[in-house]
């Protein structure tokens, strides 16, 4: 096959998939309204393999999300409620003794799914937050010490209530480091709103029945492609400048690690398959750029005072970074 007719195959799959992602898009904000930042973010996430992490305050539909996305992809859902007296046990599953048997048995936990919503991540301790450690980055659960590994698709979506709120603890920094995207879910603007209100006073009066777009193995073959998307040596250089830029500038005191580099490169493939280019170009990585670096930076003690927040340095980062242009 010549280089030419492989571009073409190339990218007529890519167009192909980027109207799926639409119609998926579509068909998800049939039920959640006013979220088209947040739901291309976790599509975006999801496509390019990776787990994402929502933070807002109670109320703005991150669990009816999760669930919407599971209905439209078909998969198994399962939910997690974060508690402070939630165990590593109540997430993985644990070993039992069959009575009847006079066997120990294997008891799966509820990160046995394709798409897991992980809410309020942050109102248990670390301990238990650290049982998804493995889980998000092998794909797999070990339990008395045999390993299992879960079906794909796999994702974890967490929720957290802003730290300042009464009864939250922080994420352990290697758990923050194995999400793909950090996005901020917010107040739905006055007319969505109005939308939303009057869709949930009146849902008896019409079908709410989601159609399913796609299925488990297209979704499967879509995360395949996005590895096929090209990326030119210019493009993949001003990715990765970008984040060991975050390691030595001004205001940050300390920066993202390889992951970073990692997870930037690969949700740049997701965003252009979503917007049907077969190669990814700096407007791709200049918009997934916040979400995914924005958790891995830790500020300097003096702009943490001034309220300055990673998203500003990071805004200022782009501004004074060259992107190649052609």
């Amino acid at each position: 096959m010549s280089e030419n007719q492989a571009m073409d195959d190339l990218s007529s799959s890519v167009r192909h998939c980027a109207d799926l992602t639409t119609q998926i898009r579509r068909e998800i904000e049939k039920k959640l309204i006013g979220q088209t930042y947040v739901v291309d973010q976790v599509l975006t996430s999801l496509i390019a393999g990776g787990h994402i992490l929502v933070e807002g305050v109670p109320g703005l539909g991150k669990t009816l999300l999760v669930k919407t996305l599971s209905d439209v992809l078909g998969g198994r859902f399962s939910r997690i409620q974060f508690t402070p007296d939630l165990m590593p046990a109540d997430v993985t599953g644990h070993s039992m003794f069959n009575m009847k048997s006079q066997e120990f048995e294997i008891r799966e936990g509820p990160v046995f799914t394709n798409y897991l919503l992980a809410d309020e991540i942050n109102r248990a301790p670390a301990k238990t937050q650290a049982a998804l450690l493995e889980v998000m980055q092998e794909s797999q659960v070990t339990i008395e010490g045999k390993s299992m590994a879960l079906e794909r698709p796999f994702m974890v979506m967490a929720t957290q209530n802003p730290i300042e709120q009464d009864g939250t603890y922080p994420l352990p920094e290697a758990e923050l480091d194995r999400f793909m995207m950090k996005v901020y879910i917010d107040y739905p603007n006055n007319d969505d709103e109005l939308r939303m209100v009057d869709q949930i006073l009146n849902a008896g009066e019409s079908d709410s029945t989601l159609a399913k777009i796609i299925s488990s193995e297209d979704l499967l073959g879509m995360q395949q492609l996005v590895r096929k998307i090209r990326i030119d040596e210019k493009v993949l250089a001003y990715g990765v400048n970008l984040v060991r830029s975050t390691r030595e500038w001004h205001g940050i005191a300390r920066g993202a690690g390889p992951r970073g580099s990692l997870a930037l490169l690969a949700c740049a493939k997701a965003c252009a398959l979503m917007s049907g280019s077969p190669f990814v170009t700096p407007d791709h990585i200049k918009t997934v750029a916040s979400p995914v670096l924005r958790h891995r930076l830790l500020l300097s003690a003096d702009l943490e005072i001034e309220g300055v927040k990673a998203d500003q340095v990071l805004g200022e980062m782009l501004d004074q970074i060259e992107a190649p242009r052609h």
